[in-house]
């Protein structure tokens, strides 16, 4: 192997996103022959000893672009200091391989999230140019305000953020249908609270190209590889 930078290493082990292993690194957590690394421009080979959080890791021959169904109660971090159950516990027992999740879902919400060990692919989905489409359905436990669709697909700034979806369709008077590109932190639960309106269901049906499908919640599958290359094609014409 040629010298790579240590982060596109580390996203090639699968430790994570090469944007995710620049704060591994910077946060001193990461050694390479035994010598702690914050240098984002160090480089290293497959014949370096590189340590993550003092174990060892290397490069993965295998990639693994996995769908869950997340149900709700399950928070999308690699360990969680509460003692809560993970995403990526629902898969440790089928691979073998470092998985981490691209994008999130939080622990009320449920629905299709990807993880993978592809530290590229994850980088070109994240990437707000990407512009990938995300689809809601939201249920909320009061009517909801008759402009809401309209005012969110404008765009609403509440407490100096603004948020604006793609698309959104008002289904019936507690549902609602949302796509997002761009996904800032709780944005959809944000705008509820805005409009004091408590949310009672919210799923992910839709990543991109891929749906639901039957899938139930709690299971996965491996994508296939025209679903891997139909996701990234999709960034792709976002990035146009």
């Amino acid at each position: 192997m040629e010298e790579t930078r240590l982060q596109a290493f580390l996203a090639h082990c699968g430790v994570a996103s090469r944007r995710a292993a620049e704060q591994i690194i910077a946060d001193g957590r990461v050694t390479v022959n035994g010598q702690v690394v914050t240098a984002m421009g160090t480089k290293v080979t497959d014949k370096d000893v590189v340590t993550v959080d003092g174990r060892q890791v290397h490069l993965e021959q295998t990639k693994r672009y996995v769908l869950l169904n997340k149900p709700q109660g399950v928070v999308c971090t690699s360990s969680d200091e509460k003692g809560r159950a993970t995403a990526v516990d629902i898969l440790k027992d089928t691979y073998s391989e470092r998985l981490y999740n691209v994008g999130r879902l939080d622990m009320f919400s449920s629905g299709l999230i990807l993880f993978t060990n592809d530290g590229d692919f994850a980088a070109k989905l994240s990437h707000p140019s990407s512009e990938l489409e995300k689809e809601y359905i939201v249920d909320s436990s009061l009517p909801l305000p008759r402009n809401l669709a309209e005012e969110f697909t404008h765009g609403m700034r509440i407490d100096g953020v603004f948020y604006k979806c793609k698309f959104a369709k008002e289904l019936n008077s507690h549902r609602i249908q949302i796509v997002l590109i761009e996904g800032k932190n709780r944005e959809i639960r944000r705008v509820f609270e805005s409009k004091q309106i408590a949310i009672k269901r919210l799923v992910r049906v839709r990543i991109g190209n891929i749906q639901m499908n039957g899938l139930a919640p709690g299971a996965f599958r491996e994508l296939e590889p025209s679903e891997v290359k139909n996701l990234l094609d999709l960034c792709k014409k976002g990035e146009e």
